[in-house]
């Protein structure tokens, strides 16, 4: 059964790996979509003055990456009394990449728009917030809730996502496809307007793409994350012993 898996090739294939082994399955990792940061034009156009700013959230690597990136182009030094809000702890990790991670006031949660506000608290209720994004999706959840505590805050995008070229890919010489992401439809429709599904096979993993694939009316043979799919490589083999 041949796969196309709409992402790079993972650096721990163990799980892929026991796949071809155990089911003969063969495996191609192809992105649909790489993320790259806003030029600044594109940031430009949103007004945003980065000096007025006294903390930042963070869900991201790449907009950590994007968001210094843009700081220099645009040459802003960034205080040393910048607050940083990150979603989890690998994210604020990632910051050592452009800061001295010791002395710098970071707070991170547990990957829920809940726990970044539960960071926040009455202490530093008084900043003012930039919340980075990507593309056109605004982090409405975590926004209403600043919302509600009443903080004073901005929504930035600093990365966008950009669809692959696809062209040389005939997918019905695949028997299914795996996506991850609702940017990975959007390249699919985009590289292939007139494409039917057909006995093609998808799987999603992500409440999103599942949405997504749902409302477009395709069929979706696997979906993810549940209790028993806890992964992509699991959903393949739930497919593959059927």
């Amino acid at each position: 059964m041949k796969i196309l898996i709409s992402q790079p090739i993972p650096a721990n294939q163990a799980h892929y790996a026991a796949l071809v082994e155990k089911f003969g399955a063969e495996l191609t990792f192809r992105p649909f979509y790489l993320i790259e940061p806003l030029a600044s034009k594109e940031f430009r156009a949103q007004r945003i003055n980065l000096p007025d700013y006294t903390a930042i959230v963070f869900s991201s690597r790449h907009a950590i990456d994007a968001y210094f990136k843009m700081c220099e182009e645009m040459r802003f030094k960034v205080p040393e009394t910048m607050k940083y809000f990150c979603s989890t702890e690998i994210i604020a990790m990632y910051l050592q990449k452009h800061i001295v991670y010791r002395k710098r006031k970071i707070f991170f949660g547990d990957g829920t728009p809940a726990s970044i506000v539960a960071q926040i608290g009455p202490k530093h209720k008084g900043e003012k917030f930039l919340i980075t994004t990507s593309g056109n999706a605004h982090p409405e959840t975590l926004a209403k809730l600043f919302e509600a505590g009443g903080f004073n805050y901005t929504v930035g995008r600093f990365i966008k996502p950009v669809s692959q070229d696809l062209h040389d890919l005939n997918l019905h010489d695949y028997d299914v496809v795996v996506f991850y992401n609702v940017n990975d439809l959007r390249s699919l429709h985009e590289n292939f307007p007139d494409f039917e599904q057909g006995n093609l096979k998808f799987i999603a993993y992500g409440n999103g793409i599942a949405k997504a694939l749902d409302a477009e009316g395709y069929t979706v043979a696997v979906k993810g994350p549940t209790p028993e799919v806890t992964s992509a490589a699991k959903a393949l083999e739930i497919l593959l012993k059927h």
